[in-house]
């Protein structure tokens, strides 16, 4: 009896601390990845619900900028979701509101930066309050 009850908490043991077969790590990555791309979702609606309430010209490129860099900072799902989003709204945008292909390269251009971990503040204007 002693025996049965030693190899099973040995069993136990062993199997507590080995690594997950490959199909359960592929899903466990997968997961992650998707949890990743909502809260980038999350993020980026934010930013654009921040910079619809702060209603601040010139301050378009700060928003992108920083619903990017938080989105991008979750994991590579948050990146995929910024860069989904910004690529979508810009495609959008151009196309309706008849800004332009300059203002749609400068948005582009603060989506990347912010993507790549820059600091959006780059692209805050003056007098933008500090609660933004």
């Amino acid at each position: 009896m002693r025996l049965w009850v030693c190899i099973a908490l040995l069993s136990i043991a062993l199997c507590a601390s080995a690594d997950r077969p490959a199909p359960f790590q592929a899903v466990a990555r997968a997961g992650q990845f998707v949890r990743d791309a909502v809260g980038g979702a999350r993020d980026m609606f934010r930013a654009y619900k921040d910079m619809r309430e702060a209603n601040y010209k010139g301050a378009d490129k700060y928003f992108h900028a920083r619903g990017n860099y938080d989105a991008a900072r979750r994991g590579p799902g948050g990146a995929w979701a910024a860069k989904v989003i910004s690529d979508a709204r810009e495609n959008w945008q151009s196309r309706v509101s008849g800004r332009g292909a300059e203002d749609t390269r400068a948005d582009q251009e603060a989506n990347e930066w912010g993507r790549r971990g820059g600091d959006p503040n780059r692209y805050r204007p003056a007098g933008l309050p500090r609660k933004y």
